[in-house]
């Protein structure tokens, strides 16, 4: 195969976030990310984990190129001092352990600084949705399969079927393709439609080349991390030391709180009036979209915070349908956008991979999220899980509001 990933801006643009935030106030955090393929019926052959190496391999003899980096400086949070790191940054093949130890046939984890090995996650998974779906299948049928689909597509939002409003494209990780996922984004910004709007991607490389918005914020490792990176910390507390981190690197800019990484009653807890006011809106990634949403609203009512100054932002298995749905429930209410992932980049004849590449350790110790949905953390250490529950529910039980209790 020709290479997968040909520039290191093909990544999430949160990653430049919260790698920038990394590299200011967390360089010395280390962490380990392991692989997971959620898919039962899908097995890695030993050729498939060659090239997935192979991959890698070149993935890692990639740097940014001048102009990359000259685009990244004109996005008005980056700073230069980042941009002065990622010049001299690559990859090491060196943190990577890749083997065939599992039931799908394929393990992958990664070992290294946090600054290192965040960046990894996003090209990994690319690299093996990619391999897979070329090796597995007739590619040029599945690429026809989702050309189909993806005019479909487009003609129901320009016919006004589906009115969704603000939306993004959020398919890196999962895309069938590179040649897939940039026909989609191509095509989506190409068209205009009655009631709905497409205004960016997740991926950077295809932002810059097609001129349009890279779109990205934060992901649950950050909170994970953050909160839970730190042994004098009460796990319970994640969200505000995340939270609060965060503004210090941005201040105002850049601010799309995600809600879930302790579930989103206990992130409500620390979601009081000076971050509610700074961040532009909050993420939803778990959890009916309809009762969490009211729940948002509801509380920025209690803060005397208009609900239509604030954007909902939801990101969690979307389609059209479902968007259209959304926005109809939350009209006048509240801003709405979507961010849809698998459902523009990888929609074909064939079940996309459910996989992923979490972080289940940081420095030296278990880290997990407990979402909205069950089933959607991953730790490799059950009893931390369950004691960062009870920490949930001893703080949920006990409200006081004294932060003091964070340490």
């Amino acid at each position: 195969m020709e290479p997968i990933i040909t520039s290191l801006l093909e990544t999430d643009a949160y990653k430049f976030s919260m790698g920038q935030a990394i590299y200011h106030q967390f360089s010395g955090f280390k962490t380990t990310w392991t692989f997971k393929c959620r898919n039962t019926d899908v097995h890695f052959t030993p050729e498939m984990v060659e090239e997935i190496k192979r991959q890698i391999g070149m993935y890692c003899e990639l740097r940014f190129t001048e102009e990359e980096l000259d685009y990244l400086d004109h996005i008005k949070w980056i700073k230069g001092s980042y941009c002065d790191f990622l010049r001299l940054w690559s990859p090491r093949y060196e943190d990577f352990t890749i083997g065939t130890d599992a039931p799908c046939g394929l393990t992958i984890e990664t070992r290294g600084t946090w600054l290192n090995t965040s960046m990894y996650e996003i090209p990994v998974l690319a690299i093996v949705n990619e391999v897979y779906f070329r090796m597995a299948y007739d590619y040029d049928q599945l690429m026809e399969s989702f050309k189909k689909r993806l005019a479909e597509k487009i003609r129901k939002l320009e016919s006004g079927e589906y009115n969704i409003g603000s939306f993004s494209e959020f398919g890196l990780r999962r895309r069938l393709s590179a040649e897939a996922q940039a026909l989609a984004v191509y095509e989506m910004n190409a068209h205009q439609y009655p009631d709905s709007r497409f205004v960016g991607t997740s991926n950077v490389y295809l932002a810059k080349k097609f001129g349009i918005t890279p779109i990205g914020t934060m992901a649950h490792e950050w909170i994970m991390c953050v909160g839970q990176g730190n042994h004098k910390h009460n796990p319970a507390y994640s969200n505000w030391y995340a939270l609060d981190a965060w503004v210090k690197e941005y201040g105002v800019l850049n601010g799309t709180a995600l809600t879930d990484a302790i579930t989103t009653d206990c992130f409500l807890q620390d979601f009081q009036l000076t971050f509610a006011t700074l961040f532009s809106g909050v993420r939803h990634d778990s959890g009916d979209p309809y009762e969490w949403g009211d729940k948002m609203i509801e509380h920025y009512k209690s803060l005397d915070i208009d609900p239509m100054t604030k954007t909902l932002l939801f990101s969690d298995s979307l389609n059209f349908k479902k968007a259209d749905k959304i926005k109809r429930y939350f009209q006048g209410r509240a801003k709405v956008a979507f961010g849809i992932g698998t459902y523009i980049a990888n929609d074909t004849d064939v079940p996309a991979l459910n996989i992923v590449m979490k972080t289940t350790f940081c420095n030296g110790m278990d880290v997990a999220k407990i979402s909205d949905t069950l089933g959607k953390g991953m730790c490799k250490n059950m009893a931390y899980v369950h004691y960062l529950q009870r920490c949930i529910d001893w703080r949920m039980n006990n409200l006081t509001g004294d932060n003091s209790l964070r340490v």
